[in-house]
């Protein structure tokens, strides 16, 4: 049995979820909000993940304006720096899927 497949670039997943949504994004702290706080408050607030691959990002802040994601990102190496919004609903790996958002990920 063959299953065609016809993914389009729309900012969902596979599954037809949105990598963010306004409930979701009403959670992020404004990038730079969190800078001197202990690092035991600082909450991570959204894993998203390539469901083909190792990596992961971990959105800790926010910036809706220029749709900017600061968090800490795992893939050929693990690092904290900034991944953005548009960036992540662009890519389609060689299956023709898209990074999804963990929905049983409930911070940390």
């Amino acid at each position: 049995m063959v299953f065609l497949l016809d993914f389009h670039i729309t900012g969902k997943g596979v599954m037809g979820v949105e990598l963010l949504t306004a409930e979701l994004e009403q959670q992020f702290p404004v990038l730079y909000a969190p800078e001197g706080k202990d690092h035991k408050d600082i909450k991570v607030i959204a894993k998203f993940f390539d469901p083909c691959s190792n990596w992961t990002w971990y959105a800790i802040e926010f910036d809706p304006k220029d749709r900017i994601f600061f968090g800490y990102v795992k893939g050929f190496e693990a690092e904290f720096g900034y991944f953005g919004l548009d960036e992540l609903e662009s890519v389609r790996n060689g299956f023709g899927l898209g990074i999804e958002r963990d929905l049983f990920f409930w911070g940390a």
